[in-house]
């Protein structure tokens, strides 16, 4: 069975079923967006291991979808969350090579994202782990996401960013798992936007070629599919398309 084929098995064995989001005229009134990642590390290409290493459909799409959203977000006032994956110079995160490491400009927001630095309704979050979530807490044992959901009175998020299937989907199950033990009020909903969120390419024959085991192999279509499968399954809403 090909690539195509396994995709059309998946899709078909473990459908996904995204719903419209209207947040037209004011609907979106008590939503925050979260962005997840979108750094030059993970979403420039050739900007560092884990970047893509040639223009990426998925990937161009996901950063135009975040710019227009954050924009038409911080438009109405309405909060956002960006986190930026920064890691400590000489830690790799196995079983990842170093990336996003403090200081190598990888760990920045990508370029069209750079205004959010400036942006009074966004809040950045830097975080040195897969899971933004825990890469939230602080020493003190408070968290960064539940005080911005708090203090802007948020019943539903809206999550965007990169990777669907490893830093999105830790974020959201944890979120969720977070709102179910109360730790999130007023938070009820969490949806996923599917054309916000990629992940990168490295089909098999590829990983091999570059002498790394099979298992390294992550062909990018089939693992966004899986990601958004199993946050819809934890109980996330996904999203097919956003109008604001």
């Amino acid at each position: 069975m090909d690539r195509k084929e396994l995709g059309r098995a998946l899709a078909r064995e473990m459908p996904v079923v995204p719903a419209d989001l209207d947040l037209a005229g004011g609907a979106g009134s008590g939503f925050g967006l979260v962005i997840v990642d979108e750094v030059n590390g993970f979403a420039t290409v050739g900007a560092g291991n884990l970047a893509p290493p040639v223009p990426n459909a998925q990937v161009a799409a996901m950063v135009a979808e975040t710019d227009r959203l954050a924009r038409a977000f911080a438009g109405q006032g309405w909060p956002v969350l960006a986190f930026l994956d920064t890691h400590v110079p000489g830690k790799p995160e196995p079983p990842y090579p170093p990336h996003c490491e403090a200081g190598t400009g990888e760990e920045e927001l990508v370029p069209e994202l750079q205004w959010l630095h400036d942006e009074r309704h966004a809040t950045l979050v830097r975080k040195d782990c897969i899971n933004g979530f825990v890469g939230a807490t602080r020493p003190d044992g408070s968290n960064a996401v539940a005080d911005w959901v708090a203090a802007n009175g948020l019943r539903h998020l809206l999550v965007v960013g990169i990777c669907t299937d490893i830093c999105v989907m830790d974020f959201v199950l944890t979120a969720l798992s977070a709102r179910n033990h109360g730790m999130l009020a007023p938070l009820e909903e969490i949806h996923v936007y599917d054309a916000g969120c990629s992940t990168y390419d490295l089909p098999r024959e590829v990983a091999e070629s570059l002498d790394l085991p099979a298992t390294a192999a992550h062909p990018q279509d089939l693992t966004h599919h899986l990601g958004l499968y199993f946050m819809a399954s934890r109980g996330a809403r996904l999203v097919g398309e956003v109008s604001v």
